[in-house]
């Protein structure tokens, strides 16, 4: 059995900290790092070509990201990640992702420094306590300014 730390693929600037933070421990546990990206889902659209043509531009720009952060988490980690791509909200993928591998064993989240707050999916577990799976699981939140000294010195 692997040890997999899940990492939430997002457009957010302090996504790097915890695909940072994901990949060391990951590489000091001989685990690996699992890359979800949610796609926003598209059934608002009237018409379904246009609904089927936005899903696939959707979904090749989330493999060519995680093809390419892919390769970073895999120098990091020193394995290579596992992809997943799943259509909805994070939350929903999250719980989707957790249920299906058991092998997963911690969710590496980092949390925004700003007025902003912390985030939407740090938020959630701040509030909810995680995201009720139908198995405990651990949720580790860095910092989101953390530096590549910082992450070396933690993981």
């Amino acid at each position: 059995m692997t040890r997999k730390f899940l990492v939430v693929v997002d457009d957010s600037p302090e996504f790097k900290a915890a695909l940072g933070y994901a990949a060391r421990r990951a590489r000091s546990t001989n685990g690996r790092v699992v890359l979800l990206r949610a796609l926003p889902d598209s059934s608002d659209e009237h018409w379904s070509g246009v609904r089927d043509e936005i899903r696939r531009q959707q979904r090749a720009e989330a493999e060519a990201l995680l093809a390419r952060i892919g390769d970073e988490a895999a120098e990091r980690s020193g394995a290579p990640a596992i992809f997943i791509i799943e259509e909805g909200d994070a939350q929903d993928a999250i719980r989707k992702t957790v249920k299906a591998d058991l092998d997963i064993k911690i969710l590496v989240l980092a949390a925004s420094a700003g007025t902003r707050g912390p985030g939407p999916l740090v938020s959630a577990v701040l509030k909810q306590g995680g995201f009720h799976s139908g198995r405990k699981l651990p949720v580790t939140i860095v910092p989101g300014e953390l530096s590549e000294e910082d992450l070396s010195d933690l993981a």
